[in-house]
């Protein structure tokens, strides 16, 4: 993928499950139909949140990570677009560089480009594994952003980012409403809103004060 990197302007990097596209709610109904797996929302905990039907036993940990790559291999196509989310970078899009920073093996990369691309999202696509805060400072430097934002579904990386590039503001949000109330907010964002038209306007506020 080529990117025209237009340097010198505001930067937006987001993640994409749960924050662009919704991806538990259809992990959980796939874990259903083809693993007879239950999916618990309400637990919070990924690791503990799946019951095998048959034996009412918790998914072992060695298989949790086999399942989400086969969700993310054959399956992806069942992801939807989060409501307001194609607006949303729309608008931003107008003032600000973004770019897509998603927690998925390389060889995933022209998959999820493919998939965003089928919703109308046409931005640049990293992938990473590990703690997202080593790639936002690299993005940032490549971009020579002058101020950035990051949105992520998950505590761990906001804490990763306020550590290796601290003036970063960070919007925590969780857009699928079934799993929003078990996830705690994330101690090191400087806001929580689960939902794009209210985190639209935070975030060109903070991009473009």
């Amino acid at each position: 993928m080529i990117v025209d990197v237009k340097g010198g302007r505001p930067l937006l990097i987001t993640d994409c499950d749960e924050v662009l596209l919704h991806m538990v709610s259809h992990f959980d109904a796939w874990l259903d139909e083809a693993h007879n797996i239950d999916f618990a929302f309400e637990r919070g905990d990924f690791g503990q949140s799946m019951t095998d039907k048959a034996s009412g036993e918790i998914v072992s940990t060695e298989r949790v990570w086999p399942l989400l790559d086969e969700f993310f291999r054959n399956e992806m196509h069942r992801q939807t677009i989060v409501p307001g989310a194609v607006e949303a970078l729309g608008r931003i899009g107008e003032v600000a560089n973004i770019v897509i920073l998603t927690n998925l093996g390389d060889e995933a990369h022209p998959w999820r480009v493919d998939q965003l691309a089928q919703h109308g999202i046409a931005h640049e696509v990293v992938t990473n594994s590990g703690g997202k805060g080593v790639p936002v400072r690299a993005i940032i430097t490549r971009y020579a952003a002058t101020r950035t934002a990051f949105v992520d579904d998950l505590p761990v990386h906001h804490a990763s980012v306020a550590k290796h590039a601290p003036e970063v503001f960070r919007l925590h949000m969780v857009a699928e409403p079934r799993l929003a109330p078990a996830v705690p907010t994330a101690e090191k964002a400087h806001v929580r809103i689960d939902d794009w038209p209210t985190a639209t306007e935070w975030l060109l506020e903070k991009l473009t004060a």
